[in-house]
């Protein structure tokens, strides 16, 4: 299976080795057919601290680094 991959805003940088990734969707509301925006929040392993916060990125599926964190950074 593959893994996901998603694009997202970096909101928080202040953790060592760690970013908060926001990922905004857009979809349409099945019986109302409104668009409609979620975001969620997904922690991601930064090993060289060099992304900052406000930096569009791209995370990844990986393994468990620790109990919130199964993301890595892959780009900017």
């Amino acid at each position: 299976m593959t893994k996901k991959i998603l694009k997202g805003l970096v909101v928080s940088a202040k953790n060592n080795k760690t970013i908060v990734v926001e990922v905004t969707r857009k979809f349409k509301h099945p019986f109302y057919e409104k668009v409609i925006k979620r975001s969620k929040k997904y922690h991601a392993h930064d090993e060289k601290n060099k992304f900052k916060e406000g930096q569009v990125v791209k995370i990844i599926e990986s393994k468990p680094f620790s109990k919130k964190k199964t993301w890595e950074v892959i780009e900017k």
